[in-house]
């Protein structure tokens, strides 16, 4: 199973909603595209929530100095992204592959994330609660399905808030997978605890 993590926006909950699948599935990880903090990136991150003995991490295709959007970001660096140079990695495990902010964030002139997501890929969105979140998440998932991308799931983050999850699932039909709530902090032992508690919906996926 390929699962693409994917966000409605910035800093919604994306890498943490990927360290609990990865951590349920004991699956590789994936971020074919990372934007800055290049020594405490994403990648990074993960290794440090993963306590499963299976999962492998792989190499970024780009890892790029400035955290900017990815367009701009490979501009300063004086490279343009081509999409034909960003390889899945081979693995027989399943494989979590974690996007760059939310579907439409371009990667060069013509290309944006929402193109790296692959025939064979599940996407789960992931939606945190904050005023305009229902139209950023129906619109996430309007451009998924107009592009014939298969939609797995949707992870809420954030505290419980019955009113927008409920309109959000009753509009676009998509299945929750789970609710990430606002921890006080995220350490192995809290990733481990959303893995137990995801791991049946995931794989019912």
């Amino acid at each position: 199973m390929k699962l693409f993590i994917t966000g409605i926006g910035t800093d919604v909950g994306k890498t943490i909603a990927s360290a609990i699948v990865t951590e349920a599935l004991e699956a590789d990880y994936w971020k074919p595209i990372q934007a800055g903090d290049l020594d405490a990136s994403d990648t990074h991150k993960i290794k440090s929530y993963i306590t499963n003995p299976k999962s492998q991490f792989h190499s970024n295709a780009y890892a790029l100095n400035t955290p900017a959007s990815p367009h701009l970001a490979a501009a300063l660096d004086g490279i343009t992204i081509d999409l034909k140079q960003i390889q899945e990695p081979k693995t027989d495990n399943h494989l979590v592959i974690e996007g760059a902010g939310g579907i439409l964030v371009p990667l060069n002139d013509t290309d944006c994330i929402i193109d790296l997501i692959q025939k064979d890929y599940n996407v789960i969105v992931v939606s945190r609660h904050y005023l305009g979140s229902i139209n950023h998440t129906l619109l996430t998932i309007e451009a998924l399905k107009n592009k014939n991308i298969n939609i797995a799931g949707i992870i809420f983050s954030g505290d419980e808030n019955k009113a927008t999850e409920t309109i959000i699932l009753k509009k676009t039909g998509v299945k929750c997978i789970g609710r990430i709530d606002n921890e006080p902090y995220f350490d192995a032992n809290v990733i481990r605890y959303y893995a137990d508690i995801f791991r049946d919906n995931l794989l019912n996926l």
